[in-house]
């Protein structure tokens, strides 16, 4: 079975710091494309970050890059998104999705002071 479980999230001020982490499993983590999605209250959800198989290719969001960066370590199934100079606008539940769209349950990110 495969399964996608988000952890890391929290209230962090604004200008703070927090790592997301995503544990995967019941699929060959390796040969899979990864992504971070979120989602705001009312609002659709975003695309954030992808990385490729071997973690070589990066993609972001104009509003993150530079801010966050997505990682993998495949010999732990795991993926990362660390982020950093984190804003308001960066609260939303966040999201780990397999690149044929197997999405984990989400972990809710608040900035706020």
């Amino acid at each position: 079975q495969v399964q996608l479980v988000e952890s890391g999230g929290g209230l962090v001020q604004p200008g703070g710091s927090l790592r997301l982490s995503c544990i995967a499993s019941g699929f060959t983590f390796s040969s899979v494309t990864m992504n971070w999605f979120r989602q705001a209250p009312g609002k659709g959800r975003e695309f954030v970050a992808a990385i490729s198989t071997t973690g070589r290719t990066t993609n972001y969001s104009d509003s993150v890059k530079g801010r966050f960066t997505i990682s993998r370590d495949n010999a732990k199934s795991t993926l990362y998104l660390q982020m950093n100079s984190l804003k308001p606008e960066d609260t939303a539940v966040y999201y780990c999705k397999t690149g044929y769209n197997f999405w984990g349950q989400g972990t809710q990110v608040t900035v706020s002071s």
